[in-house]
């Protein structure tokens, strides 16, 4: 991906966030909508990170170490001087690069530039993509000038943090927001059943050892009519090919799809994760779902990430001590008993999308870090944060001590 041709005035801004596809998907969304505007971005994050695939050309990526905190508190001593080092390199960048502000997309690699940011005065915004806070946007939330959340309900944020959370959704590709406006793939009494099988980036040996069992388990009428493409780890590829031939099911596997996004638009119903991107392009295209929360989610946010979904009737979730092929099969009946009952809950899952969800965010994040007048105009006159007269050297210490105050306490929590 290549830089826009510019559309307005110019600023620089630093994106950082974790190496994972769940926080640089949206990083990425945020990165070519604000580009299209005319400013200039740089990305901190770790080494997978900087070698995602889908990383706009434009976006230079800086590398800054990022200590991890285990539940072991020996080894938060390492973490803290990581992260206090890549506070101290982030400060350096930004003297180079003058940020108006500083945007962050949760995970460890995330936190140095946070820290600095904070420390140097600069705007700083936080974007939270699941339906409950992380660990390092709960770190800095009392800090940051603005929390941008992907839900209406997020658990785990304090309420005094709430009058500077804004919701603005989950940013998307735009190859899959393109798909919104297509309509939903035709699906008649004895048309073919189209299903979308994956487990995020690396497949889930569940999803391989229960869904060919289950969908062979449907009524006849419509297991006849099943086309299904599924994502496989490469060590289940052929014990599940093996299944799909034995029930007689047609099925193209995988380890990766290129273009999962044809793949997307062209499926009835979709079975997975829940994941927050794959929530998030879900409700974006309007696709069901039978999701399955991956278990050991960090405070459970895959099960969180489902609510909305479920409630609006676009999806059902089943707990993965549940999942076996007779529930899988029973929810699969459910849904697709007709046409009219799936075209509806492709309906509700597209009521839940928010489209402008890159749009949204880049407006919050222009709203900050401007020159005086446009702060007080576009914050009702109040001024985003600014560092004390404490020196960097008093700030660091400080953050020292509340770093490890506030890992323990996230630990223990």
């Amino acid at each position: 991906m290549t830089a826009p041709a510019p559309t307005g005035a110019s600023r620089h801004y630093v994106l950082a966030a974790g190496g994972t596809g769940g926080h640089m998907i949206p990083a990425f969304a945020l990165a070519a909508e604000l580009a299209a505007r005319g400013h200039h971005l740089a990305l901190i994050t770790d080494a997978r990170g900087a070698m995602l695939p889908g990383k706009p050309d434009f976006l230079p990526a800086h590398v800054l170490p990022a200590g991890r905190f285990g539940k072991n508190p020996l080894r938060w001593i390492g973490g803290v001087r990581s992260v206090l080092e890549g506070r101290r390199m982030a400060l350096r960048l930004f003297e180079a690069f003058e940020p108006s502000a500083v945007i962050g997309f949760g995970g460890y690699p995330a936190l140095p530039a946070m820290l600095a940011s904070t420390s140097a005065g600069i705007a700083t915004i936080v974007h939270e993509q699941n339906a409950v806070l992380g660990r390092v946007n709960r770190l800095m939330a009392g800090r940051v000038d603005a929390i941008a959340t992907s839900y209406p309900d997020v658990a785990r944020m304090k309420g005094k943090h709430l009058p500077k959370s804004h919701l603005v959704g989950n940013p998307v590709r735009e190859e899959v927001l393109a798909l919104r406006k297509e309509e939903f793939p035709a699906f008649t009494e004895d048309g073919i059943l189209r299903v979308l099988v994956t487990g995020g980036s690396q497949g889930a040996s569940i999803l391989s050892q229960v869904v060919p069992d289950g969908l062979a388990m449907l009524q006849p009428a419509l297991r006849q009519r099943l086309q299904v493409t599924q994502q496989c780890r490469p060590e289940d590829l052929d014990a599940v090919r093996e299944r799909y031939r034995n029930h007689d099911i047609p099925a193209e596997l995988g380890t990766y799809f290129e273009d999962m996004e044809a793949r997307l638009a062209d499926c009835h119903l979709f079975i997975g994760r829940a994941g927050a991107s794959t929530i998030a392009e879900l409700t974006a295209v309007g696709r069901p779902a039978i999701l399955i929360p991956l278990p050991i989610a960090t405070d459970d946010h895959q099960a969180a990430n489902t609510r909305e979904i479920v409630k609006a009737g676009g999806a059902r979730m089943i707990r993965q001590d549940r999942f076996t092929p007779k529930e899988l099969a029973k929810q699969i009946q459910a849904m697709a008993q007709n046409p009219k009952s799936l075209g509806n809950a492709a309906h509700a899952a597209w009521n839940c999308g928010r489209p402008d969800a890159a749009k949204d965010l880049a407006d919050l994040v222009e709203s900050f870090g401007g020159i005086d007048m446009m702060d007080v105009i576009k914050m009702g006159g109040k001024e985003p944060a600014r560092a004390s007269g404490q020196t960097q050297t008093s700030v660091g210490k400080s953050m020292l001590r509340e770093l490890k105050d506030r890992v323990a306490e996230e630990q223990v929590g």
